[in-house]
């Protein structure tokens, strides 16, 4: 039985969904990556969910208890600030005594050393090529923005087996020492605003439905191309009204605004 007491974790499977109720049927909202630590915040009634908070983003909601790893507070608190290396491979695999199972590109390496990581106070090996994350220039965000392309979209979602427009941004700079929210709406207030003639690649673009509200997001790009997630991760054109596809000769979402992440 795990007690309230127990009010860290870390995510020791390759991918956990995060939904917004707590229940099997409720809506995926976000994704914890394998290393991913989080703050258990409360249990459901029934105490088969456990509502937690990320601690890269404090972004909330609800996993089922059987995906749930109790760590203690000083491992929790050592992941949360370390700089620890990731997954560079689109897939590695963890080892252990009596399991083992794959992880996605971009999943944290807790203690990861000479092909060994530490979750809590198991041993496990690492194989796959792992790297740390730096502060990079705009070439470097390109690069890993391509390395998702074709990467099917799904809401809610983190990785190249399926990601939204937000989580796509949020993975490509945080995986280039960026720290951004979770959400559209929430990047929109980050960084700087600049405008549509200012527009720089690297900087992010906003789109907006006929509410005036956030929808959409996407990485501009050189040559007035932007990368984003919208049925797959793809490349299209960029300008004063919005994104416009050229194999369907129309634009596909209007634009709200352009906010300038890199300094």
């Amino acid at each position: 039985m795990i007690d309230i007491a127990d009010n860290f974790g870390i995510c020791a499977l390759s991918i956990v969904p995060v939904r917004a109720e707590a229940a099997q049927q409720g809506e995926i909202i976000n994704q914890l990556l394998f290393g991913d630590v989080y703050t258990v915040l409360r249990f459901s009634e029934d105490h088969k969910w456990i509502n937690i908070s990320s601690a890269f983003d404090d972004y909330k909601g609800w996993i089922e208890v059987k995906q749930h790893r109790p760590v203690n507070r000083s491992y929790f608190e050592t992941v949360k600030s370390s700089n620890f290396p990731v997954c560079k491979d689109l897939i590695g695999l963890v080892r252990g005594k009596n399991r083992f199972f794959p992880i996605v590109f971009g999943s944290t390496l807790p203690y990861y050393e000479s092909g060994f990581i530490m979750l809590g106070d198991e041993q496990y090996i690492f194989e796959g090529k792992a790297g740390l994350i730096e502060k990079s220039s705009y070439k470097v965000i390109e690069a890993i923005a391509r390395h998702y392309l074709s990467a099917p979209y799904l809401w809610g979602g983190k990785t190249h087996f399926g990601i939204d427009c937000s989580g796509f941004v949020q993975q490509v700079f945080r995986l280039s020492g960026y720290s951004l929210p979770r959400d559209s709406m929430h990047q929109a207030e980050a960084g700087t605003e600049v405008s549509i003639q200012e527009l720089i690649p690297g900087d992010l673009a906003f789109f907006k439905n006929a509410h005036g509200n956030i929808i959409h997001v996407g990485i501009a790009m050189e040559h007035r191309q932007i990368i984003h997630a919208s049925g797959e991760v793809r490349i299209d054109l960029l300008d004063d009204k919005g994104i416009f596809n050229e194999s369907t000769n129309s634009y596909t979402h209007r634009l709200a605004s352009v906010r300038r992440i890199l300094k």
